[in-house]
């Protein structure tokens, strides 16, 4: 469930509210009873749990330099191609 930030629009007193994303915003301040407004806010950041990150999570380096050394291998081992004149016939 998503935190929203809401600002009154008399005392200017800004708060934050725990509900869920069904749930419909609040009009009412909790202080003075006036006006509401729910505030954009920029969400929260990703959330890193565990023990941690590692090189094998990630596609290795040297697996993509060996594919580029492989393809550059077989175009120099194809056979160059040859041109063929065009006939072009006068008039």
């Amino acid at each position: 469930m998503p935190t929203y930030e809401y600002k009154c629009l008399s005392c200017n007193d800004r708060f934050e509210l725990f509900q869920s994303m069904t749930a419909e915003p609040i009009k009412k301040c909790p202080k003075c009873s006036g006006e509401v407004k729910r505030l954009i806010g920029a969400g929260a950041g990703p959330i890193f749990k565990g023990t941690g990150f590692y090189q094998t999570d990630y596609k290795n380096s040297s697996t993509k330099n060996s594919t580029a050394e492989k393809k550059e291998k077989s175009e120099s081992t194809k056979p160059p191609v040859s041109e063929k004149p065009t006939d072009k016939k006068a008039g």
